[in-house]
């Protein structure tokens, strides 16, 4: 490991850390006063609607006569429900370019918008001149989402127009990222593998002509070999994550610093930033931790008695983090069902099928069918859970021979192009900064020169 390159300041030092609790928490009693919906969420955990866009629709419940009901799940791009897109009836290479298409231009592509629109992805995967030795090992980092981050705004410096807030730089700009940043990530994975765990660095060209999902299998791989059905399940997984409404934290994030007016390149790195985070796109890493943990305490995997019980000491807080929650149970939007949870299972359970994952996918179907049943026996109230994406999708990135080093990246490579469908709407119709109010707390208090502080 490298030597930091500047001095690491002990906070002890100026007794910063005995007092960090006191001076920053805040009573919550004055959040109650105040009225102030916490994560900007409502009491009965709906969110607070502080926009209306037209690109997307997550839709889990239906508010009657003030109430919140559960419903089925639905995600909507641009109008068109997600099952409907990912039909897998005429086998097609480039769905997730499809959706991509879709949600920047407002259309489904013709066939010829889709190859010109692939053809611009492919033309862009060609990094600048020095990017990898430069950005990406030098100096690597232990999280490869903090190197897609880095990366991006390293563009900024490249792109002579990066102040350039006009469609035509705005969409070139988004292109470019989502054709680089699935090679960024791969190049970015293999260099931690180097530094931190002294494994090779593996770098592969792209070849041109292929699938998004087929350069990442391509790039990934030490052989280079995939199926097409695996190729078609990553397509899948990209598509499912590309987009999901305005509100969650990471496109909020980058809507945000749209209306601040700043570049392309700042707002989509923050938005990696915010999906980094353990409560957002990074819990798939908790979900997979408890899966483990779960084929590690369950001997047999088809006895519901034992999966239940095991089950009921994870809601008890008795095992695993202690924490009372099943990782890739419920959802703060979907009620009665994800619909991405379902496409991905669907889509998991013919890859699985007749392979060593089979009596692992019917583990996770056990936890998923016993988990609201055990919750209200042990909560004693009936309360609708139903499996998130999170559930399986780890699942399927193990099968495709993914690294968990890579999952979050992944859903950042995808999620690009929902991030620059809301950026450009914010663009056009936000008009305003984002700008919500905090209420002080703090009394006011005489000054003292510094010689009279004790």
């Amino acid at each position: 490991m490298t030597e930091p390159m500047f001095p690491v300041v002990d906070p002890e030092s100026f007794s910063l850390v005995d007092r960090f609790v006191q001076v920053n928490r805040v009573d919550p009693a004055f959040y109650e006063s105040s009225a102030v919906k916490r994560g900007l969420r409502n009491d009965d955990g709906t969110g607070v609607v502080a926009g209306v866009t037209n690109i997307s629709n997550v839709h889990g419940y239906v508010i009657s006569d003030g109430d919140r009901r559960p419903d089925q799940g639905r995600l909507i791009y641009r109008g068109y429900d997600i099952c409907d897109l990912l039909a897998p009836a005429d086998g097609r290479r480039h769905c997730f370019e499809e959706i991509a298409y879709l949600l920047l231009m407002g259309e489904l592509p013709t066939t010829d918008e889709l190859a010109g629109f692939i053809e611009a992805l492919d033309a862009q995967r060609e990094l600048p001149d020095g990017f990898t030795a430069h950005y990406i090992m030098n100096p690597a980092t232990p999280d490869v989402m903090n190197c897609l981050g880095r990366s991006i705004l390293m563009f900024y410096a490249d792109d002579a127009a990066a102040e350039d807030r006009s469609p035509t730089h705005e969409i070139a700009a988004a292109v470019s990222l989502l054709s680089r940043l699935p090679r960024i990530a791969v190049l970015a994975y293999y260099a931690k593998q180097a530094v931190f765990n002294h494994d090779s660095m593996i770098m592969h060209r792209f070849i041109p002509g292929q699938s998004t999902a087929e350069t990442i299998l391509s790039m990934l791989r030490l052989d280079r070999q995939f199926s097409p059905e695996e190729a078609r399940m990553l397509d899948v997984m990209l598509a499912l994550h590309a987009e999901h409404g305005g509100g969650n934290n990471s496109t909020f994030t980058v809507r945000a610093l749209t209306s601040a007016d700043t570049d392309p390149y700042s707002a989509y790195a923050a938005g990696i930033g915010a999906l980094k985070g353990t409560r957002h796109g990074g819990a798939n890493a908790k979900v997979l931790q408890q899966q483990r943990d779960i084929r590690e305490n369950v001997a047999n995997w088809d006895d519901d008695d034992e999966i239940a019980a095991y089950l009921a000491k994870l809601i008890r807080k008795e095992a695993f983090d202690k924490s009372g929650l099943i990782y890739g149970m419920g959802h703060a939007v979907y009620t009665l069902s994800d619909p991405r949870a379902l496409i991905c299972k669907r889509f998991a359970t013919d890859l699985a099928a007749g392979s060593e994952f089979e009596a692992e996918l019917r583990l996770l179907q056990s936890v998923e069918r016993l988990t609201p049943v055990v919750f209200a026996e042990v909560k004693g109230v009936d309360k609708v859970i139903s499996a998130n994406i999170d559930l399986y999708s780890g699942f399927v990135y193990r099968m495709l021979g993914i690294p968990e080093d890579m999952f979050t990246p992944l859903f950042a490579c995808a999620r690009m192009a929902g991030w620059a469908a809301h950026r450009f709407e914010e663009i056009v119709s936000g008009k305003r900064i984002i700008r919500p109010a905090y209420k002080s707390t703090s009394a006011a208090r005489p000054y003292l020169p510094i010689g009279e502080r004790r």
